[in-house]
Order: structure tokens, then sequence, then C-alpha cells
């Protein structure tokens, strides 16, 4: 199938949806429209006549919105109404039993910085990354302006889908094929974003052009009706990491976070956070021993002393920087959510860290992390807009590594395993190791050593 005709669909399915919560039409008929094999649209009479009821409806509440209520006197309803006499007394104030049970039924703080504050950096204390800092204050501005990037075309028609493979929030993946020589490719079909967050993207993946492990782009092309772009990477034959992990022995999990590693390591060394680590975006194929590190829609340049959006990341795999707001973080950012993943694949528990807000995924880790000292970066060079962030982390006594040991991965949570993840999962982002450091960990020593670099038996 054509890239075309799969955008004309996706089309017409958003407009089922607007037409469906705007004109209040019945579920049952778009489900029998969009299922039909006759054709995909609708009568234009219907839609003339959906058109000019929503026109209306959705007129009168913007109207009703954004308009003053402006209404004519009624001379007679003012003469039949009669006059308030206006009170002599206040209300009588409730009881103080009553007082405390309203109190207690308010509603609480949805929002992370009403919970605990928003952290505020201190005067003349700005953090740096210990490697890599300054690789795009060197280089030349052009590698790193992605804005000034001027993207060149391919050819749409040059593929075609075979099937969808999944969905991201802002994207939706395919496997496809060449059609001049039936190569199979990878087709993201990208979802309405700014056009600067699409050229960092593009940016980025040209400069990290083959890397080690790096997902490769092939090409870019976009659709000349809607110019919805698509991007065209290599394909791997991934196997899902819910089926794959489970299955893991000791060796293989050192090889394939060895592999990750040399991935971030080399971005990194080219001055690019990927800012979203996580299973999903690590794809792996087992039979080939081949891993590719995906997705950098999210990626940045980094640059020493500017200050990053901190709504990065999946939750489970957010480092405590980002869940209190320290906007200048760097690439250890990564190894925190490389942490993250080490630890599910040792202790078979995935997410490891299982919050279901980013307060309560800060609680998780208050919860197993250790209690550190008052020199950690948090307290060292940031004040908060409230203490809780302070009692929570010392609130809540440590457990123990050994205590998620069991009889299912204690072949897997061995001590240089164990020691390796409590040292990626540290609260002060700059007491984490680098990945070129992490790499010379006893838990993947044994692969540098051996020198293994590809398929084993």
């Amino acid at each position: 199938m054509a890239i075309g005709p799969l955008l004309l669909q996706q089309q017409h399915h958003h407009q089922f949806v607007f037409l469906r919560h705007t004109c209040g039409v019945s579920p049952l008929f778009f489900s029998s429209v969009a299922n039909s094999s006759a054709s995909c649209l609708l009568p234009v009479a219907f839609l003339r006549r959906l058109a000019s009821s929503a026109s209306s409806t959705t007129a009168a509440a913007a109207a009703s919105v954004f308009s003053p209520r402006k209404s004519k006197p009624n001379h007679h309803l003012h003469q039949q109404r009669p006059k308030q006499k206006p009170q002599s007394q206040p209300l009588p104030s409730p009881p103080p039993l009553l007082y405390h049970r309203l109190r207690s039924l308010a509603p609480t703080p949805d929002t992370l910085a009403q919970k605990i504050g928003k952290s505020i950096r201190r005067p003349g204390a700005p953090s740096k990354a210990r490697v890599y800092p300054d690789v795009n204050v060197i280089r030349p501005k052009e590698y790193w302006d992605y804005e000034t990037l001027t993207v060149l075309w391919g050819e749409q028609d040059d593929y075609e889908v075979v099937r969808k493979v999944g969905r991201g929030k802002y994207s939706e993946v395919f496997e496809g094929v060449h059609c001049t020589d039936n190569e199979k490719c990878i087709i993201k079909i990208l979802k309405p974003v700014k056009k600067k967050k699409i050229k960092r993207e593009i940016k980025i993946l040209q400069n990290l052009c083959g890397g080690p492990n790096i997902v490769k782009l092939l090409d870019i092309v976009r659709d000349q009706q809607s110019k919805t772009p698509s991007l065209i990477f290599e394909y791997v034959n991934n196997t899902d990491f819910k089926v794959l992990y489970p299955t893991l022995q000791d060796y293989d999990i050192r090889y394939y976070i060895y592999e990750l590693l040399k991935a971030l390591d080399y971005c990194h060394s080219q001055g690019i956070m990927h800012r979203d680590v996580k299973p999903h975006n690590v794809m792996i194929d087992h039979e080939q021993r081949k891993l590719r590190l995906i997705d950098w829609g999210l990626a940045e340049f980094y640059h020493p002393g500017k200050e990053y959006n901190v709504r990065v990341a999946s939750r489970y795999f957010k480092g405590p920087e980002l869940l209190v707001d320290l906007q200048d973080y760097d690439y250890s950012l990564d190894l925190w959510s490389l942490g993250c993943m080490f630890a599910g694949m040792i202790f078979r528990k995935e997410p490891f860290f299982y919050g279901h807000d980013n307060y309560d995924q800060l609680v998780k880790i208050a919860k197993v992390r250790v209690k550190e000292e008052e020199n950690c970066y948090f307290f060292r060079n940031s004040k908060f807009c409230a203490e809780s962030i302070r009692l929570l982390l010392y609130r809540h006594g440590r457990k123990p590594w050994m205590k998620f040991i069991n009889s299912e991965n204690q072949h897997l949570a061995v001590p240089e395993a164990i020691d390796f993840v409590d040292k990626l999962l540290r609260y002060d982002h700059q007491e984490r190791p680098t990945a070129k450091e992490a790499m010379v960990n006893p838990s993947t020593d044994q692969l540098r050593l051996s020198g293994r670099s590809g398929p084993f038996p």
C-alpha cells in the first residue's frame, strides 16, 4: 500500500472524530461508514447539514464564552421583583470542628510543583557536564543550529507500506519496502508538530549517521498534498522487549547494555542528549545480536549552562532532576534511564520504578535509593519552594537491593550487577558514571576485555 492513501485514511478518521464530538452523531454511524468497503466519504448533503449545525452550535458556544452576555432590560420583571433588604448581620462562622472537616475535604494539589515546590537554582551554581561539555561550543553553528536546516525531500512514491508496527505520541510507524529493490525499511509518519521539532530530529539523525548502534536514516519524504513528512529508517527485525527480556541470560544482558553504552557514548561525544532512553526505543534483533537506539524526536544538543525542558523522557525512566524541575541537566540523564532499564532486566521487574504520577515516581525512587548526604547536588546547589522534597527523601528508609532478589532473578542479580545499577541510579546526576566510564565497569568489563563486539555463539 502506498503512503499517500494511508495518509488520506488517517485524515478521514480525524474528520469522523471531529464530527462525532462536535455534532453528537451516533458512534455506530461512524463505525459503519468507516468499515464500509464501498467508500470512506460521507454524502455531501449530510456533511453540509452537519457543518451548518456544527457552525451554529460552535458559534453560540464561542459567543457565550468570549462575549459578555447582554440582555435587554425587562421593566415588567423589575417591577414585580421585590427589592432585597441588605443583610444587617454577617453569616455566622462555622464551628471549629466543622471547619477542620471542611479543610480535610478540600481538594489536594495534583501537580508535582504544588506538592513539593519547584527547584530554584542558587546564584553562581551552574551545572556542567563532566564530559564533552564544549562540543557544540567548538563546532560551527551550522552543526547544531537546526532551525536553519534546509531539508532535501526524497520521493514518497519510492516506498510502500506493508504493515503497522507501532505508534507513539508524535508518530505512527510502519514496516515498508523500497519499490525499486524490494528492500525492507521502517517508515515513520510524523504527526502534526512544530517544524522546528522535525528539523531538530532530522539534523540530529544526520549528525549521528554511521555511529555505532545508532539507527540509520535512509531518506526523508513528504506527501505532496498534505505536506506530511515521513522518515525512512533501516529495518531491524525487533523482538518485543516484553517477550525478549524474560528469556535473556546474564551474559545477554551484559552484552546488550554494553552495546547501548556504545551508542550513548557516541551521541554524547557528538554533543547530543537522547533524553528518552527506554526499552521501547531499543530495537534488538536477537538472532543477529544487533541493537539499535531509535526515536531521536526528544533528543537535543547540549550547551553548558542552558536550561532545558523537563517534560522529556517517559515517567518510569525520568531522572530525579526532571521530577524536581532542575533544568540545567546534561548527558547523565541518559545514564539514569539506562540504570532503570538495567534494574528492570536483572530484577525481572518492568518497569522498576512504577509511579502513578511524577510525584509518586519520586516517592518510588526515594523508597529504594539510599539516603544520600547533605553534599548531594540537590541540596548543595538548589533551594526549594517547599521543604517537602527534603522530607520525602529522608522520610523513607533505604530498601537494600538484596530485598529485590528472589528465586526467579537470583542468577541475574549478581553482586557486580547490583553494584553497577547502584552507581547508575544516583540522585546527584554529577555522581553518575559517564557512558565511557560505565563501559569499564566490572559488570561489562569482560565484554570489553574479550573484544567481542559482534555476534557470538
